[in-house]
């Protein structure tokens, strides 16, 4: 699994501004689908532990959450955070996901942002269901990256999209996957799967900075496929940084897709 975006410290960083973005609607859809107190989660692609941490307090000392991620700086970092924040109730361990295998079932089992790099998003859906109790949930948050906008047109968001799009797609992963979501979880074979849009856009900070800071950490998969030179880079980079700074202006960025199915009482370990 290659991550077209920047991982360790710096990816880290970005993840905490993209939750300061998202974290709002993630908890309000945690809070919509009704993770219960005391229920066993797993948190899929966990990064640093944001959404993890959010569960944790959801499901209470009676439940427990796992947060799993190829990433070892960012889950050395992610369990500092939670001796930090006296969480007994989270455990976090490094691993390819496409690969792994947890030894036990689950309540929910969620996902944000994580499939859209995958060759294979089908595949690891198949298998979680398979560690997915009956009646439990799993909850995916994706994005479409066609859902960007700028106001007014700005020809340095423009190319990073671009950018961001073809370096994606370069390493089999799809960043219009979104709308696909309800349609791969009805193929796992989940049950009632229901759909929300969320939309962010800003006049400052927030998705404005975020767009910057994705187009600087998508760097070194730009320059390793040739799509641009360093010194064209380094001018969109400003270009976008200044356009992000006026006040004036609008920048909208992807559409987040936020999807959840059920597991049957006929398939679900009890």
């Amino acid at each position: 699994m290659q991550y077209v975006i920047r991982g360790g410290i710096q990816g880290r960083e970005r993840l905490r501004l993209l939750s300061d973005v998202v974290g709002s609607s993630t908890r309000a859809l945690l809070g919509k689908v009704a993770v219960p107190a005391g229920a066993a989660c797993l948190d899929v692609g966990c990064g640093g532990g944001d959404v993890t941490f959010d569960l944790a307090r959801l499901v209470g000392p009676r439940g427990r959450v796992v947060g799993v991620d190829i990433d070892t700086t960012k889950i050395d970092l992610a369990r500092r955070e939670a001796q930090e924040r006296n969480l007994t109730n989270v455990q976090f361990a490094t691993c390819d996901v496409t690969r792994w295998q947890p030894d036990e079932q689950f309540d929910v089992i969620y996902m944000r942002f994580l499939l859209t790099h995958l060759r294979d998003a089908a595949a690891l859906l198949i298998s979680l269901r398979s560690h997915l109790r009956a009646g439990g949930v799993m909850i995916i948050e994706d994005v479409d990256f066609r859902g960007h906008f700028a106001e007014p047109p700005s020809r340095a968001l423009d190319r990073s999209i671009e950018l961001y799009v073809q370096a994606a797609r370069n390493r089999g992963g799809d960043p219009f996957i979104g709308p696909k979501l309800p349609a791969l979880l009805r193929a796992t074979g989940l049950q009632n799967v229901q759909m929300d849009l969320v939309h962010p856009a800003a006049l400052e900070g927030g998705v404005k900075l975020l767009t910057c800071v994705t187009l600087e950490n998508i760097a070194d998969a730009v320059l390793q496929d040739g799509l641009a030179s360093e010194d064209e880079l380094r001018r969109d980079i400003e270009e976008l940084y200044a356009f992000a700074r006026d006040p004036q202006t609008i920048i909208g960025g992807p559409r987040v897709f936020q999807v959840w199915g059920r597991q049957d009482y006929a398939h679900g370990p009890r």
